[in-house]
């Protein structure tokens, strides 16, 4: 009983967790690699590991090559001398040491071609990891875009659906406007015709009369002769008589 009590809360848990991953794919993208990246950086720690291991191998195979040739001169150098027990023990130890950098040379060739093999392996791998990351960053922004086509074709489908209906808002709107543009206009008609004008155009007549009496005094104090109208006559000096003659 408590089994299958436990293995319905685990679906129920997962299926939770199943729609939390369909609604935010952008965020198991992110997690996924964060775990890539802490996998390359535990593989690049065993990866140093094993270098380390064929740094120290190249040491010791250093070290045996230089005792190997001190080894040899020791030994030539003793036997020429006629010293054939000392030389003996040279040549003894020169075998012992030819053997373990004959050892350690193999275990460092194999181990520099692991870790070639391993850097390889790395390296295929990640870049697989980028491809089916960028793949699906592809795939997520396709994604969006669909989402996004299919709302607006669904809400232009439901709009041509609703507009032109009966008790549409924009078509009860647009009557409204109509009927106060036409009030409008109609109020406009009636206070143009109801309009007095006459008074207007007597003092527009009046106004501009006495502007032309003003401009021909102005034009006769002046002496300047204006179009359409007579020149100005001088007045004479009046003639003083003279004295008379006896």
């Amino acid at each position: 009983m408590f089994n299958r009590i436990a293995n319905l809360f685990k679906g129920f848990l997962s299926l939770f967790i199943s729609g939390l991953e369909k609604q935010n794919p952008e965020a198991l993208l992110e997690v996924e690699q964060e775990n890539i990246r802490k996998q390359i950086a535990n593989y690049n720690q065993g990866l140093a590991a094993h270098a380390g291991l064929c740094e120290r191998l190249i040491g010791q195979v250093k070290r045996l090559e230089t005792e190997e040739r001190d080894l040899r001169a020791r030994t030539g150098a003793q036997l020429r001398a006629g010293n054939k027990e000392a030389a003996g023990q040279y040549a003894m130890r020169l075998q012992t040491v030819q053997r373990e950098l004959q050892e350690n040379t193999a275990q460092l060739g194999e181990a520099e071609k692991t870790y070639k093999e391993l850097i390889r392996a790395r390296d295929v791998s990640i870049k697989a990891a980028q491809k089916k990351i960028e793949d699906l960053k592809y795939s997520l922004s396709d994604l969006k875009i669909k989402r996004a086509t299919a709302e607006l074709t669904e809400m232009a489908s439901g709009m041509i659906s609703e507009i032109g209906g009966a008790g549409d808002t924009l078509g009860r709107l647009h009557d409204m406007v109509e009927e106060e543009r036409e009030k409008a206009s109609g109020r406009a008609r009636v206070a143009k015709d109801s309009l007095d004008t006459s008074g207007v155009v007597i003092k527009e007549t009046e106004q501009r009369a006495l502007e032309e009496q003003a401009l021909a005094d102005f034009a006769a104090k002046e002496g300047i002769t204006l179009e359409g109208t007579a020149a100005p006559v001088a007045e004479s000096a009046p003639k003083s008589m003279g004295p008379l003659t006896q």
